[in-house]
């Protein structure tokens, strides 16, 4: 397989970043690069990235993305630089000044923040670095691929699938459903009332849509979940909303996906969870632990996704 990028994206700030053949193409990169990582230092991509440098700046913990991020620059032979806390954007020193700072000693920065703002500020203000977003409030385009990918595996061709997510209409959610609307994915978020995906993100979603994908809102996950393909939660409670898990643990306890709910989709349905996933409360264990889960295949193609993306933005030619 080899594809030359018409127009190699500059950042990866959102799914939308991404033309709709590139992000099929990531896709297929994606498994490409899964099959062949058996071959070690001897894998075809295995200096694609030499004497490239990738800052890494989080303000979010994190393990899969930290961790799948520098599996994946070492693994593509590039040299990883891990940014302290402490340089946080926007807090020692102007938002601008970091990203000027780093695109002359680094060829790309990854970085891991509340403000999807403050993320596009620092994008915008360099004029050589890639900027690659690693999750914020609004976006986590990252855990998108990784589950697109990890549907194809099961599935194959993905157009005309139902994508049902139950919960919190956040990041996951926004990221999944401009992925869906891109890949001919019909999705379906059930979410209460106030907690409902931003108008925003539907509105780009619906003008991103090919192969008759439909985006659809509900309040009963039962609507949303019927037929669907898989099934897909996340927390209620998101980083820096802690004040708040109380009050959601409530509103959100009758989207619990469970047993019963799972029912309604496919016999054959997968489910789904970002992670980290919290046993009794977005979710049962009995489900979190059965054979329709998939949490760790998307846990895994963290790792394949990133490298493909990484690819995608920084080697040059053919892939």
């Amino acid at each position: 397989m080899t594809q030359t990028m018409a127009a190699r994206p500059r950042h990866f700030l959102s799914v939308t970043d991404l033309e709709a053949a590139d992000l099929e193409y990531c896709l297929e990169l994606a498994l490409r690069l899964k099959a062949e990582r058996a071959l070690g230092a001897d894998a075809p991509t295995a200096h694609v990235l030499a004497r490239q440098y990738v800052a890494m700046l989080f303000e979010k913990p994190s393990l899969r993305t930290r961790t799948t991020f520098e599996i994946a620059v070492r693994e593509l032979g590039g040299e990883i630089i891990a940014l302290q806390t402490a340089v946080a954007i926007g807090r020692r020193e102007p938002i601008a000044d970091v990203a000027r700072n780093l695109e002359r000693w680094v060829d790309a920065v990854i970085i891991r923040t509340f403000s999807q703002r403050a993320l596009e500020e620092f994008a915008a203000a360099t004029t050589r670095l890639h900027v690659v977003n690693a999750l914020t409030d609004e976006q986590h385009p990252c855990q998108a691929l990784a589950d697109f990918i990890t549907l194809k595996e099961r599935f194959g061709s993905l157009a005309g699938r139902t994508l049902a997510f139950v919960g919190d209409g956040n990041n996951i959610a926004a990221s999944l459903a401009h992925a869906s609307a891109m890949l001919g994915v019909n999705c379906h978020i059930a979410s209460p009332p106030g907690y409902e995906l931003p108008a925003s993100t539907v509105q780009k979603a619906t003008n991103l849509a090919r192969h008759g994908a439909r985006l659809r809102l509900f309040t009963d996950p039962a609507d949303a979940v019927a037929g669907a393909d898989a099934v897909y939660t996340d927390t209620w409670t998101s980083m820096g909303q802690e004040a708040e898990a109380d009050v959601r643990r409530e509103v959100f306890a009758p989207y619990q996906v469970n047993n019963k709910l799972m029912t309604a989709a496919k016999p054959d349905a997968l489910f789904m969870h970002c992670l980290p996933a919290h046993r009794g409360e977005e979710m049962t264990a009995e489900v979190f632990e059965s054979r329709a889960s998939v949490v760790f295949d998307q846990a895994e193609n963290r790792l394949h996704g990133q490298k493909a993306l990484l690819m995608m933005l920084l080697s040059s030619g053919t892939a």
